[in-house]
């Protein structure tokens, strides 16, 4: 078989949750009212899981869902908990501080009587410091968490490159596709790049061949 090549055009998305940083109001939300219980909709009978085809005989062509693997690869899934660890470490943070910036508003509000101006007044400067600090701290927190997104991916992808390129030889494919992003492998013989580049010259007559 010729020389193979991979394409530079590999994409994969992890499957991460979303950071919940909703910023607080300036007031204590008021207590969420309980919903009634339902009843859970009926169970429909699951489908019957559909056998995997046989690889077609002779076949040079052959296609992958890379976001499947992503999703269920052993290392796809490590980067996935990797995420997903760091985001929840933060949300658990970020609510921290949203109890601490609530407690201190109903402070404000129910002793609004009692207070000095004084004390009132450092509260309030208490209060706006703790918005600011959680305002920079969801910034900080989706930055890092979309950081620790980027690298990983890029790890993944590095590692299944050359993974593609091993499954495709002992298949003795010719073209490895994804839906997501066209041609993933394909065998080095398979570029006729040089040929058009030749032709295409050949019927400008030679005018685009620099002197």
């Amino acid at each position: 078989m010729r020389p193979s090549v991979v394409a530079a055009v590999l994409t994969v998305t992890l499957a991460v949750p979303g950071l919940a940083l909703a910023t607080p109001q300036a007031a204590p939300a008021a207590p969420a009212q309980t919903p009634q219980a339902q009843a859970p909709p009926a169970t429909q009978p699951a489908a019957a899981a559909q056998p995997a085809r046989p690889f077609p005989e002779g076949a040079k062509i052959a296609f992958i869902n890379t976001q499947r693997i992503a999703n269920e690869s052993g290392d796809g899934k490590a980067a996935t908990a990797k995420i997903r660890a760091l985001n929840d470490k933060k949300v658990q943070d970020l609510n921290d501080k949203q109890k601490q910036l609530q407690a201190a508003q109903q402070k404000l509000q129910s002793g609004a009587s009692v207070l000095s101006e004084v004390a009132r007044g450092q509260l309030e400067k208490d209060i706006e410091k703790m918005n600011v600090d959680i305002q920079r701290f969801t910034q900080d927190a989706q930055a890092e968490v979309q950081e620790l997104t980027q690298q990983l991916q890029a790890d993944f992808e590095r590692k299944l490159r050359p993974v593609i390129a091993a499954v495709a030889q002992e298949r003795n494919l010719y073209l490895v596709l994804g839906p997501e992003s066209g041609i993933i492998w394909a065998d080095g013989g398979l570029d006729i790049t040089p040929d058009v580049i030749k032709r295409f010259d050949q019927a400008a007559g030679g005018a685009g061949t620099p002197k």
